[in-house]
This record gives structure tokens, C-alpha cells and sequence, in this order.
């Protein structure tokens, strides 16, 4: 009785956990179809009437270097995370999220074209939002959104 215990999965709120995932893959969209832009360090000081004391230096060159390494990181990192996790699902959820979701031109697909015309032969509204909710909820718990 107990080692059953121990296998139980957590209840999620569904609104949330749905909120959270489809932020997930908003950001996974604008990390991986939009360019990110490097910061510059400007070359030019401005004029100050106020004398500054610093108790070390600054390196505008270095802190904007190192900021665009680590968020072009970051990004490729949440990306390949994401993808990774996706890839487990099966097959018809991972269908479902890569055709809704993580495309280009998802922002355009809705629910709706998605299981009238995109599953082929279509599938009944019911049982598109029980995929999406079982991959909602499996995403979640991968991605320690909970």
C-alpha cells in the first residue's frame, strides 16, 4: 500500500498549469524564430557635472559580451530542453503540440482548424482537448513548471 503511495502523480491545477505551458511555448517561439539582438557597450561617455566614486571599474565591453553569450546560451538551452521533452510525448500529443505550438505560424493556428483540418481524418473536439491536456500535464511535470 505504501510503495503505491510513492508513485502517485501530483494534481495540478489545470488553468495554471495550461497558463504556464502555453507561456512556455510563446517564449520557446520568440527564442527560436526571432533574432536576438546583441547588447553594444557605448564607446562614448556622458557628460557629467558630478564627480563618481567607484570602488571598482566597469567594463561596458565585457558585461555586454557577456550578457549575449549567456542569454544566446540560455535561449538555445530552453529551446533544446523543450524540444527534448516534446519529443517523449506520444505521438499523437507530440503532434498535436508541434503543430500547434512550436511552428513558425502557430500563433495563427487555432483549436478549432487544429481537430477539423490539421488531424487528418478529423478528431471530435473532446478528444483533442484530452490530448492537449494530457500533454499539458506532461509537459508541466518535465519542465517543473509545478
Amino acid at each position: 500500500m505504501e510503495q503505491h503511495e510513492l508513485f502517485d502523480l501530483p494534481e495540478l491545477d489545470r488553468q495554471k498549469t495550461k497558463e504556464a505551458v502555453e507561456e512556455a511555448f510563446v517564449k520557446y517561439r520568440m527564442y527560436k524564430y526571432l533574432h536576438f539582438e546583441d547588447r553594444e557597450a557605448s564607446i562614448t561617455s556622458p557628460f557629467k557635472d558630478v564627480v563618481v566614486k567607484s570602488s571598482g571599474t566597469s567594463d561596458k565591453t565585457s558585461d555586454a559580451a557577456i550578457y549575449n553569450a549567456d542569454m544566446k546560451e540560455y535561449q538555445k538551452r530552453f529551446c533544446d530542453r523543450l524540444e527534448r521533452v516534446v519529443k517523449r510525448l506520444p505521438s499523437l500529443e507530440q503532434f498535436l503540440i508541434e503543430k500547434r505550438y512550436m511552428e513558425r505560424d502557430a500563433d495563427y493556428v487555432t483549436d478549432l482548424k487544429m481537430y477539423n483540418f490539421v488531424f487528418q481524418p478529423p478528431i471530435s473536439a473532446k478528444f483533442y482537448y484530452k490530448l492537449q491536456r494530457n500533454a499539458f500535464y506532461k509537459i508541466a511535470l518535465a519542465m517543473d513548471f509545478v
